[in-house]
């Protein structure tokens, strides 16, 4: 399935979306629109009066997507895990044995480098912090680079670099809420 993305601000009317809709109707395309103003809707898709379109392209099904975050939670591909995890755009999702930033170890790191990714993204929590630089040491001589964000901006990098086919690993700290 392919996921087109655009985005416009105007106002439209009924006629506009039947069109659109009806153009889209005929191949595998899913719209997503956001609006605060809501018209009226045709063959069960909302209108709106004023509307954004993000069009990307669709991943495979097979793909890790992280579907949701919050405290004490990431979802990834519609699953939700409730403790720390390692994520890559293929193969299984890993449990990550950490329960505190302060808990990291360079042990941990090194978990990190299966697959060769050309990145790790560390989510820290719901707040940043940087690792001391002899945690990501062994990383760094293999030439893997290391971002530290919050789990927050970790979920969204990660998946955009994953749709743009980057070798990228996440490492999600999930804090207790």
């Amino acid at each position: 399935m392919t996921r087109f993305a655009a985005s416009s601000a105007r106002r439209v009317g009924p006629s506009v979306w039947i069109a659109l809709l009806d153009r889209l109707a005929g191949s595998s395309c899913r719209v997503v629109c956001l609006s605060r103003l809501a018209g009226p809707s045709f063959a069960g898709y909302r209108l709106f009066g004023i509307f954004a379109l993000k069009l990307s392209q669709e991943t495979s099904p097979t793909t890790n997507t992280i579907t949701a975050h919050g405290d004490g939670y990431v979802d990834i591909n519609l699953q939700r895990h409730t403790g720390s995890v390692i994520v890559a755009p293929e193969g299984p999702v890993r449990a990550w044995p950490v329960e505190a930033f302060e808990s990291l170890t360079p042990e941990l790191f090194e978990m990190l480098a299966d697959g060769a990714p050309e990145v790790v993204l560390l989510g820290t929590g719901s707040k940043i912090r940087f690792p001391h630089p002899r945690l990501t040491a062994a990383l760094m001589k293999r030439g893997i680079g290391v971002e530290a964000m919050d789990s927050g901006a970790a979920c969204r990098t990660y998946n955009i670099l994953m749709q743009e086919d980057r070798r990228v690993v996440a490492a999600i700290l999930v804090e207790a809420s």
